[in-house]
């Protein structure tokens, strides 16, 4: 009886994810961009979203040429998504390459890549995907996986341009600070620090204008009265 119960609750949880991950699937707004090392020291690109997203950025992007067959459909599925990823590693002059890529239809659809040009010794990575940025209120999960490292998730949106500069430290990957926002941030707060300082310089000037009347002043002032 115990035995059937926890069955019972296996599958309810199975069914609660199922219905979860299926309607993660339909939302146009959401998508998940995976770059994997595999066994044999190759990489691999996975993008995954909606059809609804892909069909979407294809009709707006092909207006003028709309697909008539699938096969047409995921040729212009793979120029609109190489058209609009970018990774550049260790900062190379030119970015890696994107080969093989084939589009696997579906509810949720994936398009995989080789990844040609990968460094075995990465020190900074930036990955930009802008595939679906014309779909409001879009943001992609951008996962690395890499050998030996900690598996690390990041959010591209609006906010960052779905674009994210990382850099490793020890087996983790992590955000790297734009030097020149960092450096941005430090004039904004010199000139802070220089506007209060020059009006605590000019209330100092202001307090010193007002000195008190001399005695002999106020004495000739007394016998006048």
């Amino acid at each position: 009886m115990q035995h059937l119960l926890i069955m019972k609750k296996l599958a309810l949880i199975i069914l609660f994810l199922s219905s979860s991950n299926l309607m993660q699937a339909h939302q146009p707004d959401i998508s998940t961009t995976m770059l994997v090392e595999q066994d044999n020291q190759t990489w691999v690109l996975q993008i995954s979203a909606s059809l609804t997203a892909f069909q979407t950025e294809v009709r707006k992007q092909f207006a003028n040429t709309p697909y008539k067959t699938p096969e047409e459909f995921q040729e212009m599925v793979l120029e609109h998504m190489k058209n609009n990823i970018n990774i550049t590693i260790n900062n190379q002059n030119a970015a890696v390459k994107l080969t093989h890529g084939v589009v696997k239809l579906g509810h949720e659809t994936k398009v995989v890549f080789q990844v040609m040009g990968v460094p075995d010794d990465i020190k900074q990575i930036e990955v930009s995907n802008t595939a679906f940025s014309d779909i409001n209120r879009s943001q992609s999960a951008l996962v690395l996986l890499k050998s030996g490292f900690n598996k690390e998730h990041f959010v591209l949106n609006k906010s960052n341009n779905f674009s994210i500069k990382l850099k490793t430290e020890g087996n983790t990957f992590v955000k790297q600070i734009d030097n020149q926002a960092s450096f941005l941030s430090t004039k904004i707060l010199l000139g802070l620090f220089l506007t209060a300082l020059i009006v605590f310089l000019i209330q100092k000037i202001k307090s010193k204008k007002h000195i008190p009347v001399p005695v002999q002043d106020a004495v000739l002032s007394i016998v006048r009265d």
